[in-house]
């Protein structure tokens, strides 16, 4: 069992190996990991908590996540949006629920060094690629999902594509890694980080989403100066000093989940600082059992949902502590040093195609 170093002040060494023995006892039999017991399961949140678990020496059950995910993959690649149980909830295809399981093998092949489990994973990560990128239209973006009929949504929303981005870096350098050989996807990923970094207005408006704000910054699509000024120009509105990200910008309510994600924002442009002080507010969503409630609503100081906790919310606060403390080999991977430099492709008749 591997030991992560605590994060000083924040949360202890102890404190974080009790959340993940909680992640792990909601682990079901074949693999899934719903969001809380008797809850439904998304492909996207699965792997993030499966990512947790691998950081925190619980490997057995991390690869049992994944191949719920092997024996759940459909034909084409995709999966569906939520399961429940056996069963499918909602029959979405969300893209970059999809895509994210590039992210879990190559962060579980950095953490492990385990190179044949990621050549078992490979062929679902390349199927699984290859589905999202069918989706990636003209202007460079990423049609969000198809709904259960199978039609496609016309449009593309900037977090779900600035994850697809970040995804695309991870399955290529798997790809490198196993000996295959994928300029189709690094030259699929230039064009979509281009997008995100530079064309806000291809994207359906979601401005007051806090994921909008940092996930072009998470995913390495804005980086240096342009990433600092995106953080400073939307800290007032979606952080509440002392408390938190605002999920929506129009509520004062705090989730963990978010908070946590944009420290890993924070630490991968090098804002140590203000990473460490940032993650100091996920400590009032902690429970004793070393769950975290999902989010807390202000002025009330209430949680909302109802004193519900989320297995992602505990997964995302291993995460950034891991990348805070360095404690693991793939603590690295959202400060984007573990990835190959991305392509800036602009498209054809772009203004910036000649000035970069």
């Amino acid at each position: 069992m591997n030991f992560m170093a605590g994060v000083p002040g924040i949360v202890s060494a102890e404190e974080l190996s009790i959340t993940a023995a909680h992640i792990a006892s909601l682990q079901v039999s074949n693999g899934q990991i719903p969001w809380f017991p008797g809850g439904h399961c998304d492909p996207w949140n699965h792997v993030e908590a499966a990512m947790a678990l691998t950081v925190t020496g619980y490997r057995d059950e991390a690869r049992a996540a994944y191949g719920w995910l092997a024996s759940t993959q459909m034909g084409d690649g995709s999966w569906f949006n939520y399961y429940l149980g056996g069963g499918v909830k909602e029959a979405r295809l969300d893209t970059n629920v999809c895509a994210y399981v590039a992210t879990g093998v190559y962060h579980y092949l950095l953490a492990t060094g385990d190179i044949d489990f990621a050549q078992s994973m490979w062929d679902h990560v390349e199927r699984a690629t290859d589905f999202v990128l069918r989706w990636q239209l003209d202007d460079g973006t990423i049609r969000w999902s198809l709904d259960a009929t199978g039609r496609a949504e016309s449009y593309a929303l900037l977090t779900g594509s600035s994850s697809i981005f970040h995804s695309l870096r991870c399955a290529v350098a798997l790809a490198e890694r196993l000996g295959h050989h994928k300029p189709a996807w690094e030259l699929a990923a230039g064009r979509l980080g281009h997008a995100v970094a530079n064309h806000p207005g291809a994207f359906a408006p979601k401005n007051e989403f806090a994921m909008d704000w940092y996930y072009p910054i998470f995913s390495g699509a804005l980086k240096g100066e342009a990433g600092e000024k995106r953080i400073n120009d939307g800290w007032e509105r979606h952080v509440m000093d002392g408390h938190g990200v605002r999920c929506v910008s129009t509520n004062d309510w705090v989730t963990a989940a978010e908070t946590a994600e944009c420290v890993l924002a924070l630490d991968g442009l090098g804002l140590t600082t203000q990473a460490f002080d940032l993650f100091s507010c996920t400590r009032r969503h902690r429970r004793e059992d070393g769950a975290y409630w999902t989010g807390i609503a202000y002025p009330e100081k209430v949680t909302f949902p109802d004193h519900e906790t989320t297995s992602y919310t505990a997964a995302a606060i291993i995460l950034a502590a891991d990348a805070l403390t360095s404690s693991s080999p793939a603590a690295g991977l959202f400060r984007h040093g573990e990835l190959p430099m991305p392509l800036d492709l602009a498209e054809s008749g772009c203004p910036l195609a000649t000035s970069r």
